[in-house]
C-alpha cells in the first residue's frame, strides 16, 4: 500500500542492483511501496541525506504539487539511512517529519509512519543503506526523525537530522561581484535564519553568513545574505544558494571544456533541482574587448552544456554587470557587453536580471578598493536582485 500522509511519506525503490530494479518495478506495478537495503553489521544508524541546513527545491507552486500539497508546492526529498544491522532483521522502519527544534510549535509532529523493507541484499563490504523518498511540503525548518523497531516491538535505534527545508534554490555563477569581494561581511537577518549556502568543495550546507563558500575562496562580503532574507520573508520558505563564481573570470573561462564549467555542472547535479542560475559577470569581457556576438554565443553554449549535463533546464538570469570604476574606463566596451547581455536575454532559457551598473558613486568602494561594492552598494544590489527574482516567482507566493 502506498504510504502517503499530509507530511508526505511516499516511498519508492532505489535498489543497488539490476535485481532490485526489476523487483522494484514489479512491486510498483502492484501498488506496493519498496525500500531496499544493503546490509552491514553493528553499524551506527545515521541520516546521511538530507543534510543539516540543506534546502531542497520545491515543485512549482500554484498546482497540485507532490502528493497534493497545494499552492505552496512540495519536494520529493531523498532520504538515505546508513548503518542497517542485519542482526535486527526483520525490523520495522518508522519515520516522521516535524518542526525543527528552533521552530517551536509552528508545525505539529506528524504520527510515525511505517517504512517497510521490501527487499534486502547482503553486502558485507559496505555499511547497510536504506534509500527512500519522502514528500515534504514547502516550508521549514524541519526535523526528520527515523527509528528502527525490533521484532519484539522495542525501539532499537533512532536517528534524526535538522534543520532542513523545502524552498527555493539558486546557483550563483560569474566573477567577483558575485563572490566575497565587497566591503562588508553580511549576515542572515531573517528571524528564523532561513537562508543557507551549499559548499561545492565539501558538499555540505551551512547558514549563509558571509563569506560565502565561493569558488575563489574570497573572504570579504557578498550580496547574497540580504537577497535570501528578502526572498525568505516574501515567500515564507527557506532559500538556498550554491556559489561557484570566481573573481576575474571571463566568459571564455566558463566554456563547456573549461574547469569552471565542470564545477558549475557538478554543483547542479549535487543540488538535484534548482530554480535558476544567477549570472553576475561581464567585467573581464570588457577588459578583453569581447565582441557582442561572441559573448552571446558563449553564454548560449555554457547554458546548453549545463542543461545537457543536468537533464533539466533552469533559466539563466543575467545581471547587467560591466562597470568596474577602479580597474578601467572603457565605456564603449562596457556598452558592447551590456548589449550582448540584453541580446542573449531575448533568447529562450535566459532572463534579464538587475542592472547593477547603475550602482555607482557611493555604491562603489573607494579608488584604492578592490572590493567592488561598498556596504551601501551591497544592499542596493541585493534589493535589485530580490526585485527581479520575486517578479520571476509570482506563482510561488
Amino acid at each position: 500500500m502506498l504510504l502517503t500522509d499530509p507530511i508526505g511519506f511516499n516511498l519508492r525503490a532505489f535498489p543497488p542492483s539490476a535485481w532490485g530494479l526489476r523487483l522494484g518495478r514489479c512491486l510498483a506495478s502492484l501498488g506496493v511501496v519498496a525500500v531496499f537495503a544493503t546490509v552491514g553489521r553493528g553499524q551506527e544508524l545515521r541520516v546521511e541525506s538530507p543534510q543539516p541546513w540543506q534546502v531542497i527545491q520545491r515543485s512549482d507552486a500554484g498546482g497540485s504539487g507532490e502528493s497534493g500539497h497545494g499552492s505552496r508546492g512540495s519536494a520529493r526529498v531523498r532520504v538515505m539511512l546508513v548503518g542497517v544491522d542485519s542482526a535486527a532483521q526483520p525490523v520495522t522502519w518508522e519515520a516522521r517529519v516535524r518542526a525543527a527544534s528552533a521552530e517551536g510549535a509552528r508545525l505539529s509532529p506528524e504520527p510515525w509512519r511505517d517504512l517497510t523493507l521490501a527487499g534486502v541484499r547482503e553486502s558485507p563490504a559496505q555499511p547497510g543503506t536504506v534509500v527512500a523518498d519522502v514528500v515534504v511540503p514547502a516550508g521549514g525548518w524541519y526535523r526528520l526523525e527515523v527509528r528502527e523497531r525490533g521484532r519484539d516491538g522495542t525501539i532499537r535505534r533512532e536517528a534524526a537530522v535538522e534543520p532542513f527545508g523545502v524552498g527555493e534554490v539558486f546557483l550563483v555563477a560569474g566573477q567577483s561581484y558575485a563572490t566575497n569581494t565587497n566591503d562588508e561581511r553580511l549576515s542572515v537577518t531573517d528571524a528564523r535564519q532561513r537562508v543557507a549556502a551549499y559548499d561545492v568543495a565539501t558538499r555540505t550546507w551551512r547558514l549563509a553568513d558571509d563569506p560565502q563558500p565561493a569558488g575563489d575562496r574570497s573572504e570579504h562580503g557578498s550580496i547574497w545574505p540580504p537577497v535570501g532574507d528578502a526572498l525568505a520573508r516574501a515567500l515564507d520558505v527557506p532559500i538556498g544558494f550554491a556559489n561557484v563564481a570566481v573573481g576575474g573570470t571571463s566568459s571564455a573561462q566558463w566554456m563547456p571544456e573549461e574547469p569552471l564549467s565542470a564545477r558549475l555542472q557538478q554543483a547542479g547535479r549535487d543540488l538535484g533541482r534548482l530554480r535558476a542560475v544567477l549570472w553576475q559577470q561581464g567585467e573581464s569581457d570588457v577588459l578583453a574587448d569581447t565582441p557582442t556576438a561572441e559573448y552571446v554565443s558563449r553564454l548560449e553554449r555554457i547554458r546548453a552544456s549545463a542543461v545537457e549535463a543536468w537533464g533539466f533546464a533552469p533559466p539563466w538570469i543575467c545581471a547587467l554587470s560591466t562597470h568596474h570604476p577602479t580597474v578601467y574606463r572603457k565605456p564603449d566596451a562596457e556598452e558592447r557587453i551590456r548589449i550582448a547581455i540584453m541580446e542573449v536575454c531575448r533568447r529562450p532559457g535566459f532572463v534579464l536580471g538587475p542592472d547593477t551598473d547603475q550602482l555607482q558613486g557611493e555604491n562603489r568602494g573607494g579608488p584604492q578598493s578592490r572590493r567592488h561594492f561598498s556596504a551601501l552598494g551591497q544592499r542596493n544590489a541585493a534589493r535589485l536582485w530580490s526585485e527581479v527574482l520575486l517578479l520571476q516567482l509570482p506563482a510561488t507566493r
